[in-house]
């Protein structure tokens, strides 16, 4: 069978991160949300239909944007709700037109080879489209919102252990202390020094090939650091960490989608950055209002009460802090933006804008993708044609200024 994601209309307000990737690829637990499906189905995903205006996303391992034109093929098809968080190994047999039932929530559905989409079904809305098939119930759970990421990531690591988690191929060195009963998993070429503390007393610790974790740094687990990521000391606990990340201080109950620099002090706490995010010396953020209260976050359809009150911040891909920034209970950050000036930046940084305060100006595009262009050469990552025309498309739709 094809495995096609999508993003209904909720996945396409998930601010900040719909602006410039497909829900598919954001992290949940070990796992990109696009991986988990394709391990649940048992096949790499062919194509993902999203936001038009995602059109020449690339990164690695991503599969292309599509259209729905792009379905007319000549084997059965699986259409999945990128929002879709399936029990790994619960997979059913399914045969013929299907519509897939989760946690009481349409979530796809399974078409004959040459099929087209029926008259009536609907990407956008899942939930209100019936081609009348046959139903089956898929194990798992569908996520609300983005802060569903942050705030439930340590417990998916833990669920994910047992089907993610490949035994060790690495060993400890002499000097590094282990406490607690969980699992503990190297991948190829992990380094940890002498003086680190691994704590798998509350949840399991899974290190990608290439890690290096400095002495003088604890990590409490559920935990999970991504392929050639660096941990240069401090408290990290509750983490999902993406590939090749340099992270110091303290980081807790969070996920770093991968890419991104925190290689200062400072504290990081019940957030989600996206990718290519850099945090100057001293970023903080704030994850509780003095008062206690819940916390609203800024949506594309205006604030929202999350109902928690535990909630840091939420950067899009490729922000920018400089020295001292203090980033607000609830923030969000929209992709491209830079803050600087310290001190108190805003709950609510508008998309590419430039500088600190409440009235920061407007990032302009050329400098930006020469700065993008820039940092991902860093990491020997190259800003594709495709990844250039994404980012420039959300730099038009989201301008200010005429």
């Amino acid at each position: 069978m094809a495995l096609f994601l999508f993003d209904d209309r909720q996945a396409r307000n998930w601010t900040p991160f719909a602006l410039t990737r497909p829900a598919g690829e954001l992290m949940f637990g070990c796992l990109l949300l696009r991986e988990r499906a394709e391990k649940f189905w048992g096949t790499a995903c062919a194509g993902q239909l999203v936001e038009p205006a995602l059109a020449g996303f690339e990164e690695d391992g991503a599969p292309p944007v599509l259209t729905s034109a792009g379905l007319d093929i000549d084997e059965p098809q699986i259409l999945f709700s990128s929002r879709a968080v399936p029990v790994l190994g619960t997979a059913p047999d399914v045969e013929g037109p299907t519509t897939l039932i989760m946690d009481g929530h349409v979530v796809g559905w399974v078409l004959p080879a040459g099929s087209v989409l029926p008259e009536g079904v609907s990407v956008l809305e899942p939930e209100t489209s019936d081609p009348g098939f046959p139903a089956v119930e898929l194990p798992g759970r569908v996520l609300e919102s983005p802060w569903e990421l942050m705030e439930d990531n340590g417990n998916q690591i833990c669920s994910d252990a047992t089907h993610v988690f490949p035994e060790s191929v690495s060993t400890l060195s002499g000097g590094v202390h282990v406490s607690g009963a969980e699992k503990i998993s190297l991948g190829h070429e992990v380094h940890v020094e002498a003086g680190v503390h691994l704590d798998v007393t509350h949840g399991p610790i899974r290190l990608e090939d290439g890690v290096r974790i400095s002495a003088f740094t604890r990590v409490a687990g559920p935990a999970f650091i991504g392929r050639g990521t660096q941990i240069l000391g401090g408290a990290i606990g509750n983490v999902s960490i993406g590939p090749i990340c340099h992270v110091r201080g303290e980081v807790q109950h969070s996920v770093l989608l991968g890419y991104s620099n925190k290689a200062h002090d400072g504290y990081i706490g019940h957030s989600y950055l996206g990718r290519w995010v850099n945090l100057g010396a001293l970023t903080t953020n704030s994850d509780l209002k003095n008062n206690y209260g819940t916390v609203r976050v800024t949506t594309r359809d205006g604030p929202v009460d999350t109902g928690r009150i535990k909630v840091g911040c939420f950067l899009g891909d490729h922000v920018k802090t400089g020295i001292g920034t203090l980033l607000p209970t609830g923030c969000v950050a929209g992709a491209g933006s830079n803050i600087f000036g310290g001190g108190m930046c805003p709950v609510s940084v508008l998309p590419f804008s430039w500088g600190g305060g409440e009235a920061p100006g407007e990032y302009d595009i050329d400098r930006f993708l020469e700065t993008a262009e820039r940092a991902m050469s860093r990491r020997d990552a190259a800003l594709t044609v495709g990844g250039r025309t994404v980012l420039s498309e959300a730099w038009r739709r989201t301008r200010v200024s005429p």
